[in-house]
């Protein structure tokens, strides 16, 4: 066991967030933490990290063990360097390790300035510093916080091959189903206080949740109906019960003593909108630039009253601008936006905007309207919030006391509440929960005007998206047919189809600087000498298990497995081919000297 929890308990105020729950982390597991925003998610993380205290409970770490754990929201010092801050604190040996994967994954992470300094970065860039920190460290258990948060489309499908391949335990609180999906082991749900334990993937959770839901709906059917008869029994004359009964007043008075299972609220966001007219927004020709550099480009589009986009591209590529000059936030520097008479926007901003903190989150709402009519009637701002998940005793709380993704669901209230017909979400996926992000898309099912949307959330967008506007570096926006699933093998279908790029000529500089001596450590040199060795290796288990899958072409079950065997093969000598690079690269400029 590299790590267990018993009998934790947390309280905040009057609300105890974890009840004397256990957690326990094997080697291979990968777990994924799942509830609704506030309900005690990264609150179980950093208790499991270590950086926060239980009020009740302990947690044991093998010593032997190394674990590295991604906050939500990492502070670190802004003096060091992007690569001194990944580093900070591994020792000599560790470090050489380290540096080479670091370089790796901050060029996949979209910070390729290693020598930049920390406190001049975005949040974002800080974040994903943060990330590339905890997955190129030597470790044993990653505990990791909505880790997609502030990466790009190609950024968190490169993420998921990473987590995929990765060999050791693995906590992680996420919204992205198809991680839930494609990499986790077993699922935990924080939930009223208590963890509940499904194993499999997501899809096994939704299945095996259910089955729980109606097994305690019909434990509750029966004790209602024996309490029942018991009711009439206990109710006749004295005579009728007898002297030899006290067991069964007992049974009766334990039964009627229970507390049945509570009918749990759930999300429902019924739509509303304003009329839309004919016309909505056009864009022709439009182009915006900053600092020199053009990120949106001669672009067009018609906006249709029932559209359904996504826009994805790379961090910093231009998505967030493209939804300004969609909202009329900004002007473009060339090319003409129409936007019809009857067009009502409602933005839901990627920055949730500022609150007052000490106003009562019912006051909140009650500035958009004591009573909020909706397709089924007026609403009053306690109904409302009630269908967003926030009780009685949170409504009348400050908003101070809220969480992160709490806080989210109330601007998404305010949104929605104020009857848009033309939606803008600016990446809606972050901090929300999986239940809430579940009716959000069933809402825009039947949201009767248009719906645009930017977000990294794969699953999101092939579940909502009719259509894909991709930004690309040159500002060039071009559109495909479909969801994100579509729009990736479109794309990829293009790349096949361009031709090799010729390698770029390396100028040799005028003045090259003086280099330390290069050298192996004692772990690299090890490794160098056995390497080849390894590699053949695990070619010959690939070629064993190719040839297993011919001999048992008609066995599923074995299939799945061997098939299973062979990615993970494959991943393992992906990884080592390119530490054969890496090494044979360093041998080389030892002999050059």
């Amino acid at each position: 066991m590299l790590l267990s929890a018993e009998q934790l308990t947390k309280t905040y105020g009057t609300r105890a967030l974890l009840d004397g729950v256990s957690f326990y982390v094997d080697r291979g597991d990968k777990v994924g933490v799942i509830g609704l925003n506030g309900a005690g998610k990264s609150t179980l993380l950093r208790i499991l990290a270590g950086t926060e205290e239980p009020d009740g409970g302990a947690v044991r770490l093998d010593p032997n063990v190394r674990l590295e754990y991604l906050p939500q929201n990492p502070v670190f010092p802004g003096e060091h360097t992007v690569l001194e801050q990944v580093l900070a604190g591994l020792n000599d040996n560790d470090r050489a390790l380290a540096e080479y994967e670091a370089r790796t994954i901050l060029n996949k992470l979209g910070v390729p300035r290693f020598d930049q300094k920390v406190g001049a970065l975005s949040g974002g860039e800080r974040r994903r510093v943060a990330l590339a920190a905890v997955l190129a460290r030597p470790s044993d258990v990653l505990i990791l916080d909505e880790p997609t948060n502030h990466l790009d489309n190609d950024m968190v499908n490169w993420l998921e091959e990473a987590l995929k391949a990765w060999k050791g335990a693995l906590v992680m609180v996420t919204h992205d189903r198809y991680f839930l999906e494609r990499i986790v082991t077993s699922m935990v749900e924080v939930e009223e206080g208590k963890l509940y334990a499904y194993p499999g993937n997501y899809d096994k959770y939704l299945e095996r949740k259910s089955a729980r839901l109606e097994s305690e709906k019909a434990s509750e059917r029966k004790r209602q109906a024996i309490l029942r008869r018991e009711y009439q029994w206990v109710m006749q004359g004295p005579t009728a019960r007898g002297t030899k009964s006290r067991e069964r007043l007992e049974r009766y008075e334990a039964l009627k003593a229970q507390t049945g299972m509570e009918e749990k609220s759930t999300l429902e966001l019924n739509a509303r909108s304003s009329r839309l007219g004919k016309k909505t927004v056009e864009l022709q020709g439009v182009t915006k630039a900053f600092g020199g550099r053009t990120v949106i480009r001669d672009f067009s589009c018609m906006l249709l009253r029932d559209d359904r986009i996504g826009i994805v591209g790379a961090n910093g590529s231009g998505k967030s601008t493209l939804l300004n000059l969609f909202a009329g936030d900004l002007v473009p520097d060339a090319g003409e936006i129409e936007v019809g008479e009857t067009v009502r926007m409602g933005y839901f901003r990627q920055e949730v905007p500022n609150m007052d903190g000490d106003n009562r989150v019912i006051d909140y709402v009650r500035e958009i309207g004591n009573n909020i009519r909706t397709a089924e009637g007026m609403l009053t701002a306690t109904q409302l919030l009630e269908q967003f998940l926030f009780p009685t005793e949170v409504q009348w709380s400050p908003i101070n006391k809220l969480s992160g993704g709490e806080k989210r669901r109330l601007y998404l209230l305010a949104v929605l509440a104020a009857a848009p017909n033309v939606l803008l979400l600016d990446e809606p996926t972050n901090d929300l929960d999986i239940q809430t992000l579940s009716i959000l898309e069933d809402y825009l099912d039947s949201f009767p005007g248009a719906v645009i949307a930017v977000s990294h959330d794969r699953y999101f967008l092939d579940r909502v998206a009719k259509r894909v506007f991709a930004v690309e570096s040159d500002g060039v926006v071009r559109g495909y047919s479909g969801g994100y699933t579509e729009y990736l093998q479109a794309r990829r279908q293009t790349e096949k189809a361009k031709p090799p790029k010729p390698s770029p000529v390396e100028k040799k500089p005028q003045k090259p600087a003086p280099q330390k001596k290069v050298k192996f450590t004692y772990k690299e040199q090890r490794e160098f000498e056995t390497i080849d060795d390894d590699i053949a290796a695990l070619e010959g288990e690939i070629a064993k298990v190719k040839a297993d899958q011919a001999a048992q072409a008609t066995d599923y079950v074995a299939l799945q497995t061997l098939q299973a065997r062979q990615e993970e093969l494959e991943a393992a000598l992906e990884e080592k081919l390119e530490r054969w690079v890496y090494l044979n690269d360093l041998a080389e400029r030892m002999e050059r000297g």
